[in-house]
């Protein structure tokens, strides 16, 4: 790699031409089928979780004094946790949000091993996940509220000479929400990420001192980016958790 930002290229592995493989009514000639770097990556990332799991639920104990078995309860439990204190009694949104972190935490983490890609530092992923969370929580609470769910964006008690005014300044905020949230885990794992490789290539020219030193600063922000993985993963569900919220108690 020569450029700090090369790692974050998305390179194509695979790319299949289907002829015909396309039914009549959608009037198109042919099917293509990309497998890109980024793809791949995200998939093995996912793979992984799912083995993970397997491996640690496959044979449970009731008594499990440590093991992969201890580490996903921690893992649930904790994140049952946070989601019972955003948003409150509702709790069937909590497997989704366990699952959420749990992704996000491995995608982030995965970048840290040399030469691996960092799906989570795109920011197609993470819009695509801020956007799904967005969308899909607004057309629920849309479904199970009807139009009070609108009463999101008038609050309670504003002065009513205000209320053009405000109204549109809360369906400015709450279109801006998915586009933030995703922001801001795009850019703290691109961030660290080409930090670290910056130094990397410090340390690639230097003398022995210099060594030693790069090497102390590698290690010193590879720790930091180890907690600002599981950081962002965790500040990205607690904001999912508004959405959640948003769509349970529209008029709060």
């Amino acid at each position: 790699m020569f450029s700090p930002l090369e790692q974050f290229e998305n390179h194509y592995y695979f790319h299949s031409v289907f002829a015909g493989g396309c039914p009549p009514y959608l009037k198109f000639s042919h099917l293509e089928f990309f497998v890109t770097s980024l793809w791949a990556t995200t998939l093995f990332n996912t793979g992984v979780i799912f083995v993970l799991l397997w491996l640690g639920l496959s044979r449970t104990q009731v008594l499990q004094s440590g093991g992969l078995q201890l580490v996903l309860e921690n893992w649930w439990s904790i994140l049952t946790g946070i989601v019972r204190q955003q948003v409150g009694h509702e709790q069937r949104f909590t497997p989704l949000f366990v699952w959420t972190f749990g992704w996000i935490a491995v995608n982030n983490l995965a970048g840290l091993i040399p030469f691996n890609a960092t799906s989570t530092a795109h920011l197609a992923v993470t819009l695509f996940l801020a956007l799904g969370f967005n969308l899909g929580f607004f057309y629920w609470g849309l479904y199970y509220h009807g139009f009070k769910f609108f009463g999101l964006f008038v609050p309670s008690g504003a002065p009513v000479y205000l209320l053009p005014l405000i109204v549109v300044i809360e369906v400015v905020s709450y279109c801006i929400r998915p586009i933030s949230l995703a922001l801001r885990l795009f850019a703290n794992m691109m961030a660290g990420h080409t930090l670290v490789h910056i130094l990397l290539g410090f340390a690639a020219g230097a003398s022995i001192v210099g060594l030693v030193l790069a090497s102390v600063g590698i290690f010193a922000v590879t720790i930091l980016e180890f907690g600002i993985a599981l950081l962002q993963a965790y500040v990205f569900v607690v904001l999912a958790c508004i959405y959640v919220r948003d769509a349970l108690e529209p008029g709060h």
